[in-house]
């Protein structure tokens, strides 16, 4: 077993991580990531990036993710292959146990452990995602401009990624396994005066359909959850937004969370309830959830950790005088 110290650790390594690194890392706080189950967050998954400020090509997720950790390693950032098991957060050292065995320590840490989009579990859906299936509109909605499209879900975000698919495309269908929508009612008077948007009832997704070779997405099939019919609806993508699930299992009981489980924060900062804790990105937005915002988020956390521990160390330091 290795006890490893740092001023600032960061657990989870997307863009709200590895910017939370190397914004650490200039600020002369050392940090170290612990990568985590899926080092890279959902970007490795991410083909076609195209939305990223300083692109004027698309780029591939899994490239500006190699990219981002380069540079928190070339400004001084220590990268950690290791899952967290168990947490103390009770007093600081703020002390993780990863499944090493290895113990990680900081005197500041920061969450960003990001969120996982709900699927439906079916293969043809794995299968298809990045050829025609989404769980995220407003990341991939441009590159279906003019096509047929379906929003699969019957709550804010499925009405929401409805509409704004609608920037895009003429024809959108929201499809929803029962006859009412979980939706606030506001959401759900624009969707229906919104004459670009049809709903399907009662209907549960049995298959996404292949047009095999490069043709992706053709079609969804369609049951009918009262009588069993079943039917075919032509899109060329299907967005499943059925909700996501925030990485907080590990903190449950130590952070505050919302009702949803995501990580609460202080209104303009990342400060959870616990004073040397902050969190960003996925794990405590549940409203933009981008590789942008998440970034955005990353170097908040770095900012306000070392501004924090820069009150902290300075108050010691005079009480000790």
């Amino acid at each position: 077993m290795t006890t490893h110290s740092t001023r600032m650790l960061i657990l989870g390594s997307g863009p709200a991580g590895l910017s939370a690194a190397i914004y650490g890392a200039r600020a002369g706080m050392r940090p170290i990531v612990v990568q985590g189950i899926q080092p890279g967050g959902q970007l490795m998954t991410t083909t076609d990036v195209e939305n990223y400020p300083g692109f004027r090509d698309v780029i591939q997720g899994p490239w500006l993710m190699e990219e981002m950790q380069a540079q928190a390693e070339h400004v001084g950032t220590r990268l950690m292959y290791d899952t967290i098991v168990e947490v103390d957060l009770s007093k600081r050292p703020f002390r993780l146990i990863g499944d090493s065995g290895d113990v990680f320590e900081g005197d500041t840490l920061v969450i960003a452990t990001g969120a996982q989009a709900k699927w439906l579990g079916l293969d043809s859906e794995t299968a298809l995602q990045g050829k025609g299936v989404s769980a995220c509109a407003t990341c991939d909605g441009f590159f279906y401009r003019g096509k047929k499209v379906a929003v699969i879900g019957g709550g804010n975000t499925a009405v929401e990624e409805a509409l704004y698919l609608t920037n895009h495309s003429p024809d959108v269908t929201l499809i929803h396994r029962r006859d009412s929508l979980r939706a606030e009612k506001i959401l759900q008077d624009r969707l229906f005066a919104n004459e670009k948007i049809g709903v399907l009832w009662n209907k549960a997704v049995e298959r996404f359909v292949d047009g095999g070779g490069t043709a992706g997405l053709v079609a969804i099939e369609l049951r009918d959850t009262v009588t069993g019919e079943l039917s075919t609806l032509d899109v060329e993508g299907g967005f499943v937004a059925i909700g996501h699930h925030p990485a907080t299992e590990l903190f449950r009981g130590h952070v505050a969370l919302d009702k949803d489980g995501y990580i609460e924060v202080e209104t303009g900062s990342t400060r959870t309830n616990i004073p040397g804790v902050f969190a960003c990105g996925d794990v405590m937005d549940k409203v933009y959830r981008q590789a942008v915002t998440a970034a955005g988020t990353g170097c908040m956390a770095a900012l306000d950790a070392e501004r924090w521990l820069a009150e902290v160390e300075f108050e010691m330091a005079e009480a000790a005088e």
